[in-house]
């Protein structure tokens, strides 16, 4: 069914941005608002599961899962355990060939600390403490007999070593510059004429020095000194500030030139003219919600006969 124009002049299509009329898949179903909708309506109708609360464990059967204790094996017989050592023990005792064996008398303790009293083989000889059968002490020779030690610390003191002391000898102060001396004169004696000395003394390529010359050098030039100015510039006025009237600027105040008249342009007023004017933003559109996304996925082409179909 076509929509007729509105006021504008513009149908209820071209108001809502579509294409083409949307579908109505179902029809007479009652309206509901998504505001007030229950995000799941099976959960708010007939009874839902009551777990009943945790559990603890305890010895009563209501801390497990089964309603009654579950043996593993059944039918099987009872045994006591008692009685199968009771057995055991009879089995042993046969195999026994005569009595147990009984000590004659009780254990023997030891009457103090040492004592062999009450221990199977008795004393032992070495741990007895008599003592052994030594031979008479027979005191060592006298030791080396010496004059007691002289009184001294050796430096500055005579006789006080354990040998002669020992005999002083002049030693002169000067006694290697002497023998030096005498060492040079022998050898000078034993020279014959001067020390020989080559004239033609070879030279390098090039001198150790590049920067030396045998010509004299140039005098010294004296620095002219520059006369100091004593007094600072000084201009003959402060800079002026400009104060909204140009007075610190170079040249006077520009004159005024007068703008050149210009026609305006003209309203355009025609009835045929239109008038660009942009939309009003963007506009709305139905959004579908995440579990009608998630039922449309759940259908496709091979189970919408067996699936059932949902209410919106």
């Amino acid at each position: 069914m076509p929509t007729m124009p509105a006021e504008g002049g513009k149908t209820d299509m071209e108001r809502i941005g579509l294409f083409s009329e949307m579908e109505y898949i179902t029809v007479g179903d009652k309206y509901v608002s998504q505001f007030n909708r229950p995000f799941n309506e099976a959960a708010s109708k007939s009874k839902q599961m009551l777990p009943g609360g945790p559990k603890a464990m305890s010895d009563l059967q209501a801390g497990y899962f089964d309603p009654h204790f579950v043996r593993i094996f059944e039918g099987e017989g009872y045994m006591n355990l008692n009685q199968v050592r009771r057995q055991e023990m009879m089995e042993a005792a046969r195999k026994n060939l005569g009595k147990a064996f009984f000590p004659s008398s009780g254990e023997k303790k030891p009457c103090g600390l040492g004592s062999y009293y009450g221990t199977i083989g008795g004393p032992v000889p070495f741990f007895s403490a008599q003592s052994k059968p030594r031979e008479k002490y027979k005191a060592p020779g006298k030791n080396l007999y010496t004059n007691p030690g002289k009184k001294g610390t050796g430096y500055g003191y005579a006789n006080i070593t354990i040998g002669k002391q020992f005999s002083h000898s002049a030693d002169f102060y000067d006694a290697a510059k002497l023998n030096y001396k005498k060492a040079n004169e022998e050898h000078h004696r034993l020279l014959k004429g001067a020390p020989f000395k080559l004239n033609l003394h070879p030279r390098d390529y090039f001198d150790a020095n590049p920067y030396f010359s045998e010509e004299p050098l140039p005098p010294i030039k004296k620095e002219e000194k520059k006369e100091s100015i004593s007094n600072t510039f000084k201009p003959s006025s402060p800079g002026k500030k400009p104060g909204g009237m140009k007075a610190g600027t170079f040249d006077p105040y520009p004159s005024h030139s007068a703008d050149p008249y210009v026609a305006k342009l003209a309203n355009i007023s025609g009835k045929n003219d239109k008038i660009f004017h942009p939309p009003g933003g963007p506009k709305s559109r139905p959004v579908e919600s995440i579990m009608t996304l998630n039922v449309r996925r759940a259908l496709n082409s091979k189970n919408y006969k067996t699936a059932s179909v949902p209410s919106y």
